[in-house]
């Protein structure tokens, strides 16, 4: 008789979307706090327990799991917090803009404050041709087409242009916040309201039903 093979050696059929799960949810944790380039393959291996096959079969290399992690990262920090915590806070469009900067000074105040990662790994991946760049950049650029949709709405004559003014707003205080200053959404959401301020509105359309 065969000897038995060590648990961690292989996972069963029925446990594998459990496996990759487990790997995916820790290296969500330790990518998050501690970033891609700071964490191994291994140390995602020994803390989640399974084997390196098992790993490898579910994500083919270290970046095929990070792209995983960032698109679990969109889900949770973008859609499931940001625009969830917005969307409670105001109806009004423009002041769920100006909402997203107390939204971030909640978030500043935390003791797991971590920074967003998907400016820490499109700085940690400095080449813009590097697929790991390249999706960070598309999902901040999703933020931003966010911010813009809600720019839109407020009725701003230049959402895109607004979204982007925002958003520099909205990365340079997570940026600050990293650095130590935890009032950096307050600052911002100033800043902000003078922006919001001075942006032109769209002209209402004449009323012809006279004419």
């Amino acid at each position: 008789m065969s000897p038995k093979a060590p648990a961690l050696q292989t996972d069963p059929p029925t446990a594998a979307s459990d496996a990759r799960e487990r790997i995916l949810d820790t290296a969500y944790e330790l990518f998050s706090r501690n970033g891609i380039r700071a964490v191994g393959v291994d140390a995602i291996i020994q803390r989640s327990g399974v084997a390196r096959m098992t790993l490898y079969r579910h994500f083919g290399s270290k970046d095929a799991l990070v792209l995983a992690f960032l698109e679990r990262r969109e889900q949770r920090w973008t859609r499931d917090w940001l625009q969830r915590a917005i969307e409670r806070r105001a109806v009004d469009p423009g002041e769920r803009l100006l909402a997203i900067f107390d939204v971030f000074d909640e978030w500043f105040q935390r003791e797991d404050f971590e920074g967003c990662s998907f400016i820490n790994v499109l700085l940690e991946i400095a080449e813009p041709r590097h697929e790991l760049h390249r999706a960070s950049a598309n999902y901040l650029a999703r933020i931003r087409a966010v911010v813009e949709e809600l720019a839109t709405d407020a009725g701003v004559a230049d959402p895109e242009g607004l979204a982007h003014k925002w958003h520099i707003l909205m990365k340079g205080a997570i940026v600050a916040a990293s650095e130590g200053d935890r009032e950096a959404a307050r600052r911002a959401r100033e800043v902000a309201a003078l922006v919001l301020g001075d942006a032109p509105r769209r002209s209402a359309a004449p009323d012809t039903r006279g004419a």
